[in-house]
């Protein structure tokens, strides 16, 4: 059996009942480390609250032996795959997991949560009246990604927001490490929002198509679903120099079309 179990925003307590009764009976628990985090949350805290061991799965593990130790684990006991937010609210490679699980003919449980992509909806702009998401890579010197830009203009064209999910680096080789093959992994780092706007400004002064600006309105946000959340409205050039604290960040940029509900509620988080 393997339950792949969402963990949820917040803190160790945010799992849900069907979710921790279901961490209870697994023989084994692995921690997928590396698309997501629980701020402030260690993997060790974790297994204290459950009263579980638990096997950190970061990115060499998930991709390259998730089969051999965590799928033929299945085979023969109860495994629990835990998922910070939901199980499918973000990366491909839960599903991925799901579609081998199924081959290899192992019972399979989704137990959900609340995501980033529901969760969003706290600072007051309608899910409905969002568009594609986009993800947000950490530029390098020779590389410089500007593929979100075309969905991002599909997304205004149509009147609709886009919510942008912003890099994280866990758990990354140095150069040192690939060509050495030694253990040895640069400090964990995390796109906040003034370095996400920073990389679509440039974008922009390279693509000059006008998809946004320095005036377009826009919304950053901290921690949501965290008792540290902080959210605050206002223009790309506005917020560049807002303060967000803490990881994990997410960016959303706001359609030209915003209904009278929505603007009122972003208000109550409009920059100082």
């Amino acid at each position: 059996m393997l339950y792949i179990i969402g963990l949820g925003l917040g803190d160790e307590k945010d799992i849900t009942l069907r979710g921790l009764e279901a961490v209870k009976s697994c023989d084994a628990l692995f921690l997928e480390a590396y698309t997501s985090i629980l701020p402030g949350i260690s993997r060790i805290k974790l297994g204290e609250f459950y009263g579980k061991e638990i096997i950190e799965a970061d990115r060499g593990l998930v991709e390259t032996k998730a089969e051999e130790l965590i799928l033929e684990r299945a085979k023969k006991e109860t495994v629990g795959f835990l998922v910070v937010g939901d199980p499918f609210g973000r990366a491909t490679t839960h599903s991925d997991i799901v579609v081998r699980a199924r081959h290899m003919n192992i019972n399979v449980e989704v137990i959900h949560n609340a995501s980033i992509m529901n969760a969003i909806g706290v600072c007051g702009l309608q899910l409905y009246n969002f568009g594609m998401t986009v993800s947000i890579v950490f530029f390098t010197e020779t590389w410089r990604p500007d593929s979100f830009y075309e969905k991002i203009e599909k997304n205004r064209k149509a009147g609709f927001h886009t919510l942008c999910l912003l890099d994280i680096k866990v758990k990354e080789p140095t150069m040192r490490a690939m060509m050495k093959g030694v253990e040895e992994y640069h400090p964990p780092r995390f796109m906040s929002v003034n370095t996400c706007i920073e990389q679509l400004l440039e974008v922009e002064e390279n693509k000059k198509q006008n998809v946004y600006n320095g005036s377009t309105l826009c919304v950053g946000l901290a921690r949501v679903g965290t008792s540290t959340q902080k959210i605050v409205s206002g223009t790309m050039k506005e917020l560049l120099d807002v303060d967000f604290g803490e990881p994990l960040h997410s960016f959303i940029i706001c359609s030209d079309e915003i209904h009278e509900m929505e603007k009122e509620y972003l208000e109550f988080y409009k920059v100082e």
